[in-house]
C-alpha cells in the first residue's frame, strides 16, 4: 500500500488535468465578456500567468541543458538521459498545477491579503529576502534532512533521488507530501511580506520565478556559475550553490542539503569539503577538449518539421517516435521560429553534437550536418554539403573518433559516391567511413519470407538495389527491376552467376508488378504507381522520406532499422520515426563496424559477399531485427 500522499490525486488523467486550470480560465474569459474587472479575476489570470511562465522557465532550462554543442564540457555527470527516467520525470509539472490551486483558494479565503496590492513595493523586496534567509532556508534545511531519514526516504524522498542524472525536471519530481512542504516554505515569505504590508505584484513574480530558476539552476547538471567568481567573492560561495555543489548531495546523500544557500550546511557541518574542488576542477576543464567519441553517426536534418524533434527543441517530445501529423498539430506556433534557424543554419552554422549513448564502455555520438533534406537535391548546394561532410570527417580524424556512419543523404550516390569521393581524396583517413548500406541490405532481405519466389524492386540500378538484386537472384528469387536503363541493366546481370541471370528481368513499368505481393521500393512512388500492386502486397522499403501508406488494402514495413542491444546506457531520443531503442540500418551498421573492429572503410558499392558476414556479426553483438515479419524469413546465413 502506498504512503499517504505519496501519490498524486490526479496522476491518471494523463493531459486532462490540464481541465483543472479550467475555472480559472473560465472566470478570466467570463470576466472579459461581461467587462468585469474586480481584483479577484486579476488574480486569475495573475495565476495562470505565473504558471505558464513557470513552464516556460522549465522548458528554456530543459532546453539549454540539451544543447549538448553548449554545455558537454560542462556536464557534471557525463551520462546521458535515459528513456525510463524521461518517463519517470514526465509529470515534472504537478507542481505548478498544485499550487495554482493552492493560490487559488487562498485568494478566495483571505481576498484582503489580495486587495489593493501595488504593482511595486521597494520595501517588499527587502523585506522577502530576510524573510527568505531568516525562515525559508534553515527551515528547508531541516525538512530536508528530515526527509533523508529511513521512512520518509523510502516512501517519499527516494523518488526524487531516483533519477541518475540531475536535470531541471527532477528538481521538480517529487512526491505530493513534498510539493505541499516546499509550497509552505516558499509561501512564508511571501504571506510575511503581505502581512507587513510590503506586497506588491512584482514581489510575487519575482519571488516565485527567481525560486525556480535557483532551483532549475542547482538541478541542472550544468554548471555554469564560473570559480572566477568565487575567487574574487570568497563568501560568496555561501550565498549561492552550484549546480555541482547540488550534485554531490544526490552523490553523497548525508551532505549539502541546504536550499539555495551552503552558508547553513557550513553552520551545522554538512558542507562536502569537496565542493569548491569539483567546481573548479569542472571549470578549468570547461575550456578543455571533453571526452573523444569512438563512434560518430552523421545525420542531417529531414524538414523544417522534423528539426523540432532534437532534445533541446524538447525532451519529451523528442524521446518518442517522430510523427508528422502530431508534429504539425503541436508545434505549428514555433514553425516560423524553425524556418528562420533553417536559414541562419544554412549561413553560419557548423557540424554540430545533438545527442549520444554509451554502449559497453565506448561512447557513441550523433553530428548533425546542418542542412535539409530538400537542400540535397539543390545542385548549387551540394558542393557546400560535401564541404561540410568532408570538415566533420576530418575533425573526427583529428580527435581520435574510430568509426563515422554516414545517414542517408550524407552518402547520396549523385553527391559523394557513397562516401568515396572522401576516401579517394583523404587516403591516409583513420578513422573508418562506413555508409552501413551492407546492413541496410541485410535487414530487408532478412524480412523476406523464404518461400516468396518474386519480387518487384524500385530503385533497382541503386547500390541497395544492385546488392538485392544480386542476392536473391543467388537465391532463385524471381527479380522484376524497374529501370529504363538497359545497359546498367545489363551491367548488373553480368556480376550474376552465369546460371542466375535468368532470374534478373528487366521492367520499365509499374503494370508489370500487377501480380506481385512484395514489392521492394527504393524510389519514391506515387499513390498511382501503388495502385498497381495487387491486393495484400507487402511494400518494403529503403527510400528517404518513407513512401505514404496509400493503400489500406496492403501492408507497409518501416525504413532498415535494427535494435541497438539491451546493454546500451543513456539512450534518450528516438531517431525520426524509429521506435525507442531503435536505429537506422546505417547508424547500426557502423556500430557494427566499430565492435567488430573492422579496418576497412565500407563505401562506394556493396560487396554482395560480405551481406550474411555483417548481419551475422549484428546479431553477435545483440542487435536485433525489428521488422513486423518475425516468422519464415530468409534464412540469411
Amino acid at each position: 500500500m502506498a504512503a499517504p500522499l505519496s501519490a498524486w490525486p490526479w496522476e491518471n488523467l494523463g493531459i486532462f488535468k490540464y481541465l483543472l486550470y479550467g475555472p480559472l480560465l473560465a472566470k478570466v474569459i467570463y470576466s472579459q465578456i461581461h467587462q468585469e474587472d474586480t481584483f479577484m479575476i486579476n488574480w486569475c489570470l495573475h495565476i495562470l500567468i505565473i504558471s505558464a511562465l513557470r513552464g516556460a522557465l522549465h522548458i528554456f532550462w530543459s532546453s539549454f541543458v540539451n544543447m549538448l554543442f553548449l554545455t558537454s564540457n560542462r556536464r557534471i555527470n557525463q551520462q546521458g538521459y535515459d528513456f525510463k527516467q524521461i518517463d519517470k520525470e514526465w509529470d515534472w509539472d504537478n507542481f505548478i498545477l498544485l499550487q495554482a490551486s493552492i493560490a487559488s483558494m487562498a485568494c478566495y479565503i483571505f481576498p484582503s491579503f489580495i486587495e489593493n496590492v501595488p504593482v511595486w513595493n521597494t520595501k517588499g523586496f527587502i523585506t522577502i529576502l530576510i524573510l527568505h534567509v531568516g525562515i525559508s532556508e534553515p527551515l528547508y534545511y531541516w525538512v530536508h534532512r528530515y526527509f533523508h531519514g529511513s521512512y520518509l526516504f523510502t516512501h517519499y524522498h527516494s523518488i526524487h533521488h531516483s533519477s541518475p542524472v540531475l536535470h531541471p525536471f527532477t528538481g521538480a519530481t517529487a512526491t505530493i507530501l513534498e510539493h505541499l512542504v516546499l509550497t509552505t516554505i516558499t509561501g512564508i515569505p511571501m504571506m510575511g511580506s503581505y502581512m507587513m504590508g510590503c506586497g506588491s505584484t512584482t514581489l510575487i513574480y519575482g519571488y516565485i520565478l527567481a525560486f525556480d530558476f535557483l532551483r532549475c539552476l542547482g538541478h541542472s547538471n550544468v554548471e555554469i556559475v564560473p570559480h572566477r567568481l568565487f575567487e574574487i567573492f570568497p563568501f560568496f560561495r555561501y550565498l549561492l550553490y552550484t549546480p555541482s555543489y547540488h550534485s554531490l548531495h544526490h552523490i553523497e546523500m548525508g551532505t549539502n542539503f541546504c536550499l539555495f544557500m551552503p552558508l547553513f550546511d557550513a553552520i551545522w557541518k554538512t558542507l562536502n569539503t569537496n565542493s569548491w574542488d569539483l567546481h573548479s576542477q569542472i571549470c578549468t576543464n570547461a575550456g578543455k577538449k571533453g571526452r573523444v567519441p569512438d563512434f560518430v553517426f552523421l545525420a542531417h536534418v529531414v524538414d523544417v518539421s522534423s528539426s523540432l524533434h532534437a532534445p533541446f527543441v524538447n525532451r519529451a517530445f523528442a524521446s518518442l517516435p517522430y510523427a508528422a501529423n502530431l508534429a504539425h498539430m503541436l508545434f505549428l506556433p514555433f514553425w516560423p521560429v524553425a524556418f528562420m534557424v533553417m536559414l541562419a543554419m544554412w549561413a553560419r552554422a557548423k557540424t554540430f553534437l545533438v545527442s549520444f549513448y554509451n554502449l559497453r564502455d565506448r561512447l557513441h555520438a550523433t553530428w548533425v550536418v546542418p542542412r535539409f533534406g530538400f537542400q540535397y537535391f539543390l545542385p548549387f548546394a551540394q558542393e557546400g554539403i560535401n564541404k561540410h561532410i568532408e570538415e566533420a570527417l576530418l575533425r573526427a580524424d583529428r580527435d581520435g573518433v574510430k568509426v563515422i556512419s554516414l545517414a542517408a543523404l550524407n552518402k547520396n550516390e549523385a553527391l559523394n559516391g557513397g562516401g568515396t569521393l572522401f576516401v579517394n581524396k583523404h587516403p591516409n583517413l583513420r578513422v573508418r567511413v562506413v555508409h552501413g548500406n551492407t546492413l541496410t541490405a541485410a535487414v530487408i532481405l532478412n524480412e523476406i519470407h523464404k518461400d516468396v519466389k518474386e519480387v518487384f524492386l524500385t530503385g533497382a540500378t541503386s547500390k541497395l538495389g544492385r546488392a538485392i538484386a544480386l542476392y536473391l537472384c543467388q537465391r532463385r528469387v524471381r527479380v522484376l527491376m524497374l529501370t529504363l536503363s538497359t545497359e546498367r541493366f545489363h551491367k548488373i546481370q553480368k556480376e550474376a552467376p552465369l546460371d542466375c541471370q535468368s532470374y534478373l528481368v528487366q521492367v520499365t513499368k509499374y503494370q508489370a508488378a500487377r501480380n506481385c505481393k512484395n514489392w521492394i521500393v527504393g524510389k519514391w512512388i506515387t499513390p498511382g504507381e501503388q495502385s498497381w500492386a495487387p491486393k495484400g502486397t507487402h511494400f518494403h522499403q529503403f527510400v528517404v522520406p518513407p513512401i505514404l501508406s496509400f493503400r489500406r488494402d496492403c501492408t507497409y514495413g518501416d525504413l532498415a532499422a535494427m535494435r541497438l542491444p539491451e546493454d546500451v546506457q543513456g539512450l534518450g531520443n528516438c531517431e525520426y520515426t524509429m521506435d525507442r531503442g531503435v536505429v537506422h540500418a546505417c547508424h547500426a551498421g557502423g556500430v557494427v563496424h566499430l565492435l567488430e573492429g573492422w579496418s576497412h572503410h565500407e563505401v562506394g558499392a556493396i560487396d554482395v559477399d560480405r551481406i550474411d558476414l555483417v548481419w551475422n556479426a549484428a546479431l553477435k553483438h545483440g542487435l536485433k531485427p525489428v521488422s513486423s515479419v518475425t516468422k519464415q524469413k530468409f534464412n540469411v546465413r
